[in-house]
Formats: C-alpha cells, structure tokens, sequence
C-alpha cells in the first residue's frame, strides 16, 4: 500500500543552514497494517507522514502509495489524491473554532460539489461512528479536548479513505482519553483501514493489534 524507496528530504538546500529531515529511508506498509512510527520530538516523523499524504516532496527518492507514484505530482494533482486516499489526524486538529462540529467535518467534501444528500449520508455516518452526534450543531470551540479530537477523526474519515495518518494524536489528551482513542484505532483496523500513527507516546507501544513499530532517530529508521 505504501513504500518509501531512498527517501532524503532536506531544507534550506541552497543556504549554509541545511539541514537533513529524512536520511535515506525504505519503508514498506501493508494494506490494512496499523504502524506506529515512534521517536522523539524532530526525529523525522511527521516529515514522513507528510510524504505519504503528498502535502510535502522529498528531495530525492520514490513514494508510491496503493500504486500511485506520488513524489512528483503537481499541486493539483496532489490535492486531488489526498482526497480520495488519505485521512489526516494534525496535531493540533487544524479546525475551525467559529464552525460547527458538523460544518468542520463536511470541509473535505466542499470542492467535490457533492449533492446535499450525499453529504449528509456521509456526515450522519461518521457523527454515529465517532459518538459525536449530539455536538454536531455545537461550535467547535466549546468542544473539550476529547470531543475536539473526535471531530477531526470524523473529519478525516468524511470520504472513506484508505489511509488514516495521524500526527501526535494523543499530544493533548489525558490518559483516559489517549485510551479512547487507542480503541479508536482498533475500530479502524477492523474496516480495513492502513493507519501510521506518528506519536512518542508510550501508551502506543506493544499493543496487541498494531502490525509494526518503527522507531525514527534523527532522520534514519533504528
């Protein structure tokens, strides 16, 4: 489903300041795999998620996600592959505080001109997969944390994708609610989903149905 072939990303190429975010990497994924990408903070794995969902490109090397060699695809065409393939799960959830649970969640499907019906279908059935049906007229910013993180998982699985990337989910949750998420993912495994989770957090380590572990330090796979 995904592989990374020789991957080097750097910035700053023309200036005295480069520096390498990614050290030549090969890593291959499985459809329906669940891997958790760990290391700490600024150790390349977020740079890694971003490849795989085309938002970035590597300096040299190949990515080809369910056979589709992304590396080299224009703006355009990225945009157009994100929203068939990938779910994104941001640190920070990147919603919109003004909008309502429900008008954050439909954002993905607004440039696919949709038919009303259609969107409410799709917006009905993630609200009910994530249990977030009596906030979806609420603004989101009077959602607590935990609700606040369920709506960005109900928006990124708004158009069925195959792919669930989440950067640090659980980087401002308590206990308790990292755990909800953990069985979160566990849903999504049983769909069939490919999820990489990019996290340092040690609730994700050795859990029973998680298919791989990669631990990332200073841009190499350990």
């Amino acid at each position: 489903m995904i592989k990374l072939k020789d991957i080097i990303k750097e910035y700053g190429i023309d200036s005295a300041n480069k520096v390498t975010a990614l050290g030549g990497i090969n890593l291959e994924i499985k459809e329906g795999e669940v891997v958790v990408l760990k290391g700490a903070s600024g150790s390349g794995k977020s740079t890694i998620l971003s490849l795989i969902a085309a938002l970035n490109k590597p300096t040299s090397g190949e990515v080809v996600v369910d056979s589709e060699r992304i590396s080299k695809l224009s703006d355009d065409f990225a945009s157009e592959f994100r929203r068939k393939n990938i779910g994104f799960i941001f640190q920070n959830y990147n919603l919109l505080p003004t909008l309502s649970v429900s008008q954050n969640i439909i954002l993905p499907l607004v440039p696919m001109n949709l038919d009303k019906e259609v969107v409410q279908e799709r917006l009905q059935r993630v609200l009910r997969m994530f249990n977030i049906e009596h906030k979806q007229n609420q603004l989101v910013k009077n959602l607590s944390g935990g609700e606040a993180q369920r709506v960005a998982i109900a928006r990124a699985n708004i158009n069925n994708p195959k792919i669930i990337l989440a950067d640090e989910p659980t980087a401002n949750l308590d206990e308790k609610l990292s755990l909800s998420f953990i069985e979160i993912l566990k849903e999504l495994k049983s769909e069939k989903k490919t999820v990489v989770v990019a996290t340092h957090d040690p609730l994700f380590f050795n859990l029973d149905f998680v298919d791989k572990e990669i631990e990332i330090s200073h841009g190499s796979i350990i």
